[in-house]
């Protein structure tokens, strides 16, 4: 049944309140290191103290108060940078509201940031001055809400203070934007209890030796939920030391990734699958030179689907450096719970102990239920463990009441960490924060939270099975499009890995399925036959999943529709499908 418990002893402290505590206690200890590729190939260290964070902080607070009041929105519009960190703890110390975006200038974002600003309203802005001139363009290029002044972070009066004053756990503390992968951009209301919550929930759950002197390494975008609470939530709750690289340097390069962490002897990291994938493909004789990985405690995998492919290759790719085979840890979480639910490290807490692969009948699954299978042609699921400090449970999403142990059905929340709802729409609130299990037994009836993905609990563990809105029903069965898009990327070498999505149209008396995938770069597009591709395709989704394939489309590299968090975007590429916007390797090969 539910899985986890309340822990009534979990402080929901704001974390704001400990920046001076930490400043008080170890003022001249690294708090945030910032490591820049952009000028210096090997990496450029910035730091700032505790005893500087909390000036920074403070000095932050006292600009923002010059033009906004308790409760008005801050729009942080910076790139990656220690001055973003201390904006959001200015604008947590000023009972300011942040919302965490980034620079205008960012490329491929555009419409989530117009979405995003808009809804949020925001009185100030806080930019820095070379990012200033986009953020001038971007306010007179569009028609979005006119903010009442500008902050510089890079240019604020650092003999300025700021007293600190107390802090409601229940007051809102920023709004975190969704990315949209099936709809717009939804600003979760975030209060600084909860983000002090689930910040110690995570502490508590994977429990590191020696928690106090243990770092974080994370290139992990800072407006993502994921990289809030990496950089921010998690060095504050113990003053913990956070080294941080900027995105774009971890995709150049994503082998720095693993050299600063090799630089820690007590460490821990999160990341997306696809990251562990992208790195793991990158190791070699060379790139591993040097490389010492056994002080990484914690590789938390989480924000997407997870792959058994990639735990696997990740553990083979660095166990030679000294990776602990239990390091990669699956998880699962979202924006609407601040951004941790459960995890693996819960229920496995030895780090030498691979990640638990469930073998399940592929049949089964297609019908709602968990049958274990120890069979080569079982379908595994990585289990994302169980939560702590809050409840999940698994709820028909129909009848609204608890299914048993080994049914699928939606993965609802219930816990001190759940955003109170989303940014001026009480309507989609009410739905998705204030759901009411019926006949509950042994758990609270109300205040749930639906997550919209599909999963099961089994043997008190929790696997995620897919998305609520992105399930394909063929003929009265249901398939789950990442394990489609695993057996067409599989299935061919010229299929992009990663660059596939599956989703349904609509047909005369069932559903049709429609697989949109990119052509491998490393496959020279003189030599492809594209019939042959096809063909390869659609057998081997027949011969796995029993399914017939409407329409594949192969279409051009880079050209496949994403999230501003890098996950496929179904919908987006069903409506480019459906408006004929996709770009066709064929028209190309035709021309």
């Amino acid at each position: 049944m539910a899985l986890g418990s309340l822990l009534p002893s979990l402080d929901r402290k704001p974390l704001i309140e400990l920046v001076a505590e930490h400043a008080r206690v170890k003022p001249d200890a690294k708090a945030f290191t910032f490591v820049d590729y952009s000028t210096d190939r090997d990496g450029s260290k910035r730091s700032l103290t505790w005893g500087e964070v909390a000036a920074h902080g403070g000095a932050m607070a006292a600009a923002l108060r010059d033009i906004a009041e308790p409760g008005d929105r801050a729009a942080i519009l910076l790139p990656q940078s220690l001055e973003y960190l201390t904006a959001m703890i200015g604008a947590f110390a000023s009972h300011i509201v942040g919302v965490p975006l980034f620079s205008p200038d960012l490329p491929g974002n555009a419409d989530r940031l117009i979405r995003a600003y808009s809804d949020a309203e925001p009185t100030v802005i806080v930019t820095n001055a070379a990012a200033l001139p986009y953020v001038e363009k971007f306010l007179d290029e569009h028609d979005v809400p006119r903010p009442r002044g500008i902050v510089l972070a890079d240019e604020i009066d650092l003999t300025r203070t700021w007293e600190t004053e107390k802090t409601d756990p229940d007051e809102l503390a920023y709004l975190q934007y969704t990315s949209g992968s099936t709809s717009s951009p939804a600003g979760v209301e975030i209060t600084h209890g909860a983000f002090a919550v689930n910040g110690r929930q995570l502490w508590t759950s994977w429990d590191p030796p020696a928690a106090e002197t243990c770092e974080a390494v994370t290139w992990l975008p800072l407006f993502h939920d994921m990289g809030l609470i990496t950089a921010l939530a998690l060095p504050l709750v113990n003053g913990n030391h956070l080294i941080m690289i900027d995105p774009v340097s971890f995709l150049m390069r994503p082998i720095r990734w693993m050299r600063l962490i090799s630089e820690c002897s007590n460490v821990y990291t999160a990341g997306p699958n696809f990251a562990y994938d992208y790195v793991a493909g990158q190791a070699n004789e060379k790139s591993l030179a040097g490389l010492d990985l056994s002080g990484l405690n914690v590789c938390l995998n989480g924000a997407e689907p997870i792959r058994p492919s990639t735990l696997k290759a990740f553990n083979e790719a660095f166990a030679p450096v000294g990776l602990k085979p239990g390091a990669l840890r699956p998880a699962y979480g979202l924006a609407e719970a601040t951004v941790f639910v459960s995890g693996s490290f819960v229920t496995n807490p030895d780090s030498s102990v691979p990640a638990k692969l469930l073998g399940v009948d592929r049949e089964a699954l297609t019908r709602g239920e968990i049958v274990p299978l120890d069979e080569e042609k079982a379908q595994y699921l990585p289990s994302c463990g169980a939560p702590n400090g809050q409840y999940v449970a698994i709820v028909d999403p129909d009848t609204r009441r608890e299914q048993p142990d080994g049914r699928v059905g939606e993965i609802w929340v219930h816990g001190p960490n759940l955003g109170r709802g989303y940014w001026g729409n009480s309507e989609r609130s009410a739905e998705t924060f204030n759901a009411v299990i019926e006949d509950a037994d042994g758990i609270p009836a109300g205040g749930w939270m639906r997550t919209g993905d599909f999963g099961a609990a089994f043997e008190g563990e929790l696997y995620v099975t897919g998305r609520i809105k992105d399930l394909i029903i063929v003929d009265g069965r249901n398939h789950y499009p990442q394990d489609i898009e695993v057996t067409t990327e599989a299935a061919h070498e010229a299929i992009r890995p990663d660059y596939v999505a599956a989703f349904a149209i609509t047909g005369e008396e069932t559903e049709r399925l429609v697989v949109v995938a990119e052509r491998n770069r490393r496959v020279p597009i003189a030599r492809l036959d594209l019939a042959e591709v096809e063909r390869t395709v659609r057998a081997q989704v027949n011969v796995v999943h029993e399914m017939h394939i409407h329409e594949f489309v192969l279409i051009e590299p880079g050209s496949l529709s994403r999230t501003s968090s890098g996950k496929v975007a179904r919908a987006a590429t069903r409506t480019r499908y459906l408006e004929g916007g996709l770009v066709r390797t064929a028209d190309r090969v035709a021309r």
